[in-house]
């Protein structure tokens, strides 16, 4: 290159260096103009009378506080927004949002989130938040029965509805949820639990390495002393830099620099996020031991060794609504496995989860995060809207474990006015080894584990014995205060709120630099410099995080997995029984053979209905799934028909769970038993039949062995056979038709 070109290539270097210390300059006062603005909301927040993040007007239903046993839980009913209407003979859905060191809405923190689209099928929608601070002496059992009271609340304002409310618990109160459906079970339609850990010592080697913390910690003292030195209360803002410390990357670096170098599109998105990770929130003593001896480090759970204070023991084989599980490979607060192991911990069998007549569809997510689980970004929105669109028909699948399979609407399937959004959904009949395929603990793993919690007892009560009392003389609330106001994490917000004379120059010279703002061009060098340098930044960080949860892990597994260790705290090396598992009860082998009985008894009573159901779930099991357009063209069947109408969903679904156990219990004697249950007039039957084919059809012809089984439910229903009689799926209109 001649002088002139170097010259030329000098001079055009200076110049993208002059253009990017100007736009850095810009960008920094915009970055600082930002946390102001961020500190001024949290005060803002903060002095709310109930602050929350919804996006939707909401009104007060029932205040805790005024509860015989008081907490800081509220119930509110969402107000539809403009254009938007809801059937009141629609189940409605109420929503749990977690307490776990933030405030409450994120169920609704967008148009697209769980209360959006829940709204957007039609459902009256109610939102259970909380207080900031917790009611003195107010405990899980506490809460527990104020949700009781919340519920039986909306079953009263909703008498015309068709079915018990959908709960969602998010996250932690995903737990909370299931407990009181363990207890209370009679309040519950379908449960869906979004992210929510109810195996807590389950996971995958080498993945997810959260769950060694609480045996690298030494248990659960270090949770009793942080209360101690709260006065009493624990500071939220803990648990909150659980989940920081998870992505040390994202949280050192990667989250304020894509608002340091997106500042001119990124603010309001960034905003909207901090209010709500930044509102924390206080839990007594007595609510965060409860939950980490009994459920994070204890894991008594999915083994029913949690008993109220009545000495009722909280057993989830006793639900009997039907439990969604939303989880994702991409969720490293909640993977997979805490999500689902404990429907093994609990069951031997499909067969076992059948005899306690329960319903489990689980999905799982290959990417989604833990808080776009609950958010519904665009990833997770097809899940939550067909689970609101579909929640009856979930509500009336047989007893089993299915997996929820979701498929894009293309517009050429059969019968695609039966699809109520952009996405198919089907469940499919899976088995205990699919779960297993997703991984999980040994029975070394589980030992490890149960050495940890056995520590931890151990380690909580020499604290609670020698130094708690000294602990509890030498602090005071104004002490404890000052402790909260300190936490690392409530302290970046005040050093940028309204008390921080040093910026006051930042808004004036924010609004100048919005005036005259020069973004550099995105192929400037030096740009393309500082991109590089965040690439390696993140790779650095997130390379010290691996190493560090390697180690973790390493460390874990040396500590509580010697053999000497686990001897002296009292763990059988020799026993092939795992240390958490539910015990058997002889009294339910016992109902289960008496209810066998009966229905061997009953498997000749009934009348075209029952045997119409029958059919429709014998060929139903010979495609080992089920599909939302055959429920919803029952639906639309129930709707014209008098007859069907006065079959209310309840109904429907103990008859759709009889015709299926007695398939299940003698298939030969539930087949033979159907021409007794029909009319004798021929056109009756010819009528009941051609509906039976059309909702088969719903989701595309009937072939393979379900045609097969068709063509046999033809000839009991004395019908012929042959070319001419070939089954021909009948318009959906048959209002002319007589029942």
């Amino acid at each position: 290159m001649d002088v002139r070109g170097e010259a030329v290539t000098g001079a055009g270097l200076m110049a993208d260096a002059a253009a990017y210390a100007v736009d850095a300059g810009q960008r920094w006062t915009l970055f600082l103009d930002t946390l102001r603005r961020r500190g001024l909301q949290y005060e803002a927040h903060l002095a709310e009378p109930l602050p929350n993040v919804l996006d939707y007007a909401a009104e007060l239903i029932s205040d805790g506080r005024e509860l015989l046993r008081a907490v800081n839980y509220v119930l509110m009913r969402i107000v539809p927004p403009a254009g938007t209407s809801v059937d009141e003979r629609k189940r409605p859905f109420m929503i749990v949002d977690p307490r776990a060191g933030h405030g409450p809405g994120i169920g609704g923190f967008k148009a697209d989130s769980e209360i959006g689209v829940a709204m957007k099928a039609g459902h009256p929608c109610y939102f259970v938040g909380f207080l900031p601070d917790p009611v003195p002496g107010q405990t899980i059992e506490d809460i527990s029965r104020a949700e009781a009271h919340f519920l039986e609340t909306i079953i009263a304002r909703h008498p015309q509805a068709e079915g018990k409310p959908c709960v969602i618990g998010n996250c932690q109160a995903g737990w909370a949820v299931m407990m009181l459906a363990a207890v209370r079970p009679d309040l519950f339609g379908p449960i869906i639990i979004a992210g929510a850990p109810l195996s807590y010592w389950a996971g995958v080697k080498g993945r997810n390495p959260m769950r060694y913390s609480g045996g690298l910690l030494g248990g659960t003292w270090l949770t009793a002393l942080t209360s101690d030195l709260g006065a009493g209360v624990f500071d939220g803002a803990w648990l909150v830099q659980n989940f920081e410390n998870q992505n040390p990357a994202n949280t050192l670096w990667t989250k304020q620099y894509n608002l340091y170098s997106k500042i001119d599109t990124e603010v309001d998105r960034y905003l909207g996020f901090e209010k709500w990770w930044g509102g924390h929130v206080t839990l007594n003593a007595e609510e965060i031991q409860f939950i980490v001896d009994e459920l994070f480090v204890g894991n008594h759970l999915a083994c029913g060794d949690i008993r109220t204070s009545d000495g009722t023991a909280i057993d989830l084989r006793n639900i009997r609504s039907p439990i969604v599980v939303f989880c994702s490979q991409g969720d490293n607060i909640t993977p997979p496995q805490q999500a689902l192991d404990w429907i093994l911990d609990l069951y031997d069998s499909v067969d076992e989860i059948r005899s306690y007549g329960q319903t489990i569809v689980y999905s799982v997510h290959d990417k989604i995060g833990h808080l776009g689980i609950f958010v519904s970004g665009s990833v997770a929105r097809k899940e939550h809207e067909e689970f609101a669109s579909n929640i009856d028909f979930i509500d009336v699948l047989p007893p089993g474990l299915y997996e929820a399979i979701f498929e894009p609407k293309t517009g050429s399937e059969a019968d695609p006015e039966l699809i109520t959004g952009d996405w198919i959904m089907r469940c499919e009949a899976r088995d205990l080894d699919d779960i297993r395929a997703l991984g999980g603990n040994d029975l070394d793993d589980e030992r490890q584990f149960a050495a940890a919690a056995r520590v931890s007892e151990t380690n909580l009560s020499l604290y609670r014995a020698l130094a708690q009392p000294f602990v509890r003389a030498g602090v005071n609330p104004a002490m404890a205060e000052a402790f909260r106001k300190l936490h690392p994490l409530r302290l970046q917000y005040e050093l940028f709120g309204s008390r921080n004379p040093f910026l006051a120059w930042v808004g004036e010279a924010a609004e100048k630099v919005r005036e005259e703002r020069q973004p550099v061009s995105p192929d400037n060098p030096f740009i393309k410099a500082q991109e590089q340098v965040s690439r390696q930044i993140v790779e650095t960080l997130d390379a010290w995080r691996q190493t560090v949860e390697h180690q973790s892990e390493l460390a874990f597994r040396a500590i509580y997995g010697s053999p000497l260790l686990q001897a002296a705290v009292g763990i059988d090396r020799t026993a092939d029984r795992r240390p958490r598992s539910a015990a058997k009860n002889e009294l339910h082998r016992e109902l289960i053979r008496r209810r066998i009985r009966e229905l061997r008894e009953d498997v000749g009573r009934g009348g075209l209905l029952e045997a119409v159901t029958r059919a429709l779930v014998y060929i139903g099991l010979a495609r080992n799934s089920a599909d939302e357009r055959g429920f919803e063209a029952v639906r639309r069947l129930r709707a014209e028909h008098e007859r069907a109408r006065q079959c209310t969903l309840e109904e429907f679904k103990a008859m759709v769970r009889e015709q299926y156990f007695m398939l299940l219990i003698d298939p030969a004697a539930a087949l033979q038993a159907i021409p007794g249950l029909l009319p004798a007039e021929l056109g009756e039957r010819e009528a009941a039949f051609a509906v039976l084919a059309e909702v088969l059809s719903a989701r595309g012809p009937v072939t393979g062995e379900a045609g097969e089984r068709l063509e046999e439910i033809r000839t009991l229903f004395g019908l012929a056979t042959g070319p001419e009689q070939a089954v021909r799926k009948p318009a959906l209109k048959l209002a002319s038709k007589k029942d």
